[in-house]
């Protein structure tokens, strides 16, 4: 029933509502305490309990998952998403249900941070309120903007470079939030399609010349022909 930013404004609310239930419900989650000793899972009678074998399971679980975004991407399902990203108002003109596959966007994002937290908990064997904050969803939003949104790979650029960024200016030590946020800041004024979108504007401008050379060649060859 929401739409535009007022569907942004919704979604942080419902996400700052969680974070509060997490923490004062004692009874369903220990408060602050948090639930520990979380197992980890057997996999076809595999024992995952050491970190190798837990981080094979990460692995190939990321890998299904990302075959699976894939090829919903490109599948009828997708397009739609692209156009009801795009233009809302064009794609309601195509006969697109707006309204059902903005449903669904959230429903497959919601399964696929479903599917991370059920890697999570028993990752770290203990799970507390903390992660359900806004700022850890405003990091992956982060993540998505400057790797790229709209480019399949953006998330994963994204997330290399919020991992590995803090240790490579560790010797700045405290500045390096600043230094980030000024970067991100820049990268969003210059490219607001993060870092796939530079790399993306600077291949187009390369095919467009190669395909101007290629007429003037094609041109001057015509000329030349008596």
């Amino acid at each position: 029933r929401v739409q535009h930013h007022y569907l942004a404004f919704v979604t942080l609310a419902f996400s700052t509502l969680a974070f509060l239930v997490f923490r004062n419900e004692e009874w369903l989650t220990k408060g602050i305490y948090g639930i520990s000793t979380i197992p980890r899972p057997e996999i076809f009678g595999y024992p995952t309990r050491r970190p190798l074998p837990f981080y094979y399971v990460c692995l190939g679980s990321l890998g299904i998952v990302s075959l699976a975004v894939w090829w919903l991407i490109r599948s009828p399902w997708g397009r739609a998403f692209v156009a009801l990203r795009e233009n809302p108002v064009r794609a309601l003109s195509l006969g697109i249900d707006t309204r059902r596959y903005t449903l669904m966007a959230f429903a497959i994002g919601s399964a696929l941070g479903g599917v991370a937290g059920a890697l999570y908990a028993p990752l770290t064997q203990y799970v507390d309120p903390v992660p359900f904050q806004l700022s850890l969803s405003l990091d992956l939003l982060m993540m998505v903007i400057v790797g790229g949104a709209g480019f399949f790979f953006g998330p994963f650029l994204g997330a290399m470079i919020a991992v590995l960024l803090p240790e490579w200016l560790r010797f700045t030590q405290g500045y390096y939030l600043m230094i980030y946020a000024v970067a991100v800041i820049a990268l969003l004024i210059y490219s607001p399609t993060g870092i796939l979108g530079i790399l993306d504007r600077f291949m187009a401008e390369r095919r467009t010349k190669a395909a101007s050379a290629q007429r003037a060649v094609a041109k001057a060859k015509l000329e030349v022909t008596p």
